[in-house]
């Protein structure tokens, strides 16, 4: 059984009401890891919706969290804005509301693509509306027991001044600043490090919980029941343990089922971090490959388990399983071994499973096509060309293809290895041809022009010629690349030919043969 139908049972023995909560603090861009929460998240979701669940979920843009420093990727004219919350520090960008949204809109912008059902919650809205206010009067009165609460978990010592409750000083606009003086409902009154005086009220957006005693009190707030979460909060001593027994002795709540997940890492490359910025973002994985594989990528690997995320040949290896997976779920030929995987492409897909197999052009094919042919209309003549399309072709496949086009085009721009780029040289390049070359291309050339133009024949065609010369395969196919792509190495030489016009391609050769 697929992992989260396993926990969607695990939670519908508690009940048949559920909320799953996931989000984020908007600190700096998303990078692809970003993604799983939220994915994983859905998951869950689908499963019990898809067993009768009365289930909903809710995205929290943590805006209302402070700038802990000015990050790498900032102007030093943000040094000004630390400890300022997100919701109130101007865009990066000036085309943003602040700086919250700046961070957090290419995910949300995204959310319809990837499937996510949710309702999207900024913080610093919930504050101000006042949905905190009993829980930070819960917290303030039961300060003493929040702090032993935090120490005996923990294991750390708290300053004898801990108050759970950070007004935000009205006059710099800073909540890391301010040191609390009294409390009397439902005013805090404080000082700040910028000279000024002042109360907050905590019906408003005067100030902030910390960060673990937020934590439970939004599942008391929102009714969560369900949450996933990185598995640093989940470790001995950490944020969820802090929150179980807060949630519990102070809030009268039970702590949401937890699904700790392991971190994505960048292949090579190791752990990501929004602070220090990331060469592969949330947005570029949604724009190298359709959300349904990117969905498939997390779901097929259980959270407990790291996934390495691989943006360049690796992408290729991805999607080709993807596609396997996708053959198997609609021609029902599998092994017991790949059901879960089944289910994985199932829940995968943004809006449920099409009624019928989508076309499947490869990814590997792209690869080359995007690279010969003249746009869209080039790519689908030259799949026509080779008997891969027909004129029946359904508009949504078109949609799809074109969709795998353009994502294939932005892993090539921005991604991809060295090795599978290429362009077709109008003319044969100014290059030595040895003797030896233009024996090879001699016999080549008459060899393939008997051939079937498909890739298959035609690469058993330049392998026989190849392998009874004193070149070698491998210095056959390096003379091949030079006089078509003016460079060592390129595409599968069998599908490559077989996209050209075969005139095109013996002409080259008996021209480099003379």
């Amino acid at each position: 059984m697929h992992w989260a139908d396993v926990l969607a049972n695990t939670l519908l023995e508690k009940g048949n009401n559920h909320l799953i909560s996931t989000g984020i603090t908007p600190s700096g861009t998303l990078h692809v890891g970003t993604l799983r929460e939220s994915i994983t998240a859905e998951s869950v979701r689908k499963s019990l919706e898809k067993q009768g669940a009365d289930v909903k979920m809710i995205y929290l843009v943590d805006s209302w969290d402070p700038l802990r420093k000015r990050y790498p990727f900032l102007p030093e004219s943000f040094e000004a804005e630390v400890g300022k919350p997100l919701a109130y520090i101007p865009c990066p960008c000036g085309e943003h509301e602040n700086y919250a949204q700046h961070y957090i809109q290419p995910f949300l912008d995204s959310i319809k693509e990837l499937g996510i059902h949710c309702e999207v919650l900024w913080t610093h809205e919930q504050y101000e509306q006042g949905k905190f206010e009993k829980v930070i009067d819960t917290a303030i009165t039961k300060k003493d027991q929040i702090a032993q609460i935090l120490t005996e978990v923990s294991g750390r010592e708290l300053p004898k001044d801990f108050f759970p409750y950070s007004p935000r000083c009205e006059c710099c606009g800073r909540l890391s600043h301010t040191k609390v003086q009294g409390y009397e409902y439902p005013y805090v009154s404080y000082t700040c490090a910028c000279g000024h005086e002042g109360k907050a009220d905590i019906r408003k957006g005067d100030g902030k919980l910390p960060w673990r005693v937020e934590w439970a009190a939004k599942w008391k707030v929102f009714g969560v029941t369900c949450e996933p979460f990185g598995k640093d909060h989940a470790a001995a001593g950490g944020s969820y343990d802090t929150g179980v027994r807060l949630a519990k002795e102070i809030f009268d709540i039970d702590a949401p089922y937890p699904i700790p997940y392991e971190f994505v890492q960048l292949k090579g490359k190791g752990q990501m971090h929004k602070s220090t910025g990331s060469s592969v973002t949330g947005v570029d994985a949604l724009h190298i490959t359709p959300a349904a594989v990117m969905n498939y990528i997390i779901l097929r690997v259980n959270p407990s388990r790291h996934i390495d995320y691989d943006s360049g040949a690796g992408i290729l290896d991805m999607v080709d399983e993807y596609d396997r997976v996708e053959y198997m779920y609609y021609n029902q030929e599998c092994e017991d071994r790949d059901k879960d995987l089944l289910r994985a492409y199932e829940l995968s897909q943004p809006e449920g499973p099409r009624a019928t197999a989508p076309l499947q052009i490869p990814y590997r094919h792209l690869v080359s096509l995007v690279q010969i042919a003249d746009g869209f209309d080039g790519v689908i003549a030259v799949l026509k060309r080779m008997n891969l399309i027909d004129d029946n072709v359904d508009q949504e496949d078109l949609d799809i293809l074109r969709q795998r086009m353009e994502c294939v085009k932005y892993w090539l721009n921005g991604f991809a290895p060295d090795n599978v780029k290429f362009a077709v040289c109008d003319s044969l390049p100014e290059c030595e041809i040895s003797e030896n070359e233009k024996i090879f291309f001699k016999k080549l050339a008459e060899s393939i022009s008997a051939v079937e133009w498909n890739g298959e024949s035609i690469h058993d065609a330049i392998y026989q010629c190849a392998k009874d010369t004193e070149l070698g395969p491998k210095g056959c196919f390096q003379a091949l690349y030079k006089i078509f792509c003016n460079q060592k190495q390129g595409p599968r030489l069998g599908f490559f030919f077989s996209t050209i016009e075969k005139d095109f391609v013996i002409n080259r050769i008996n021209e480099a043969s003379n």
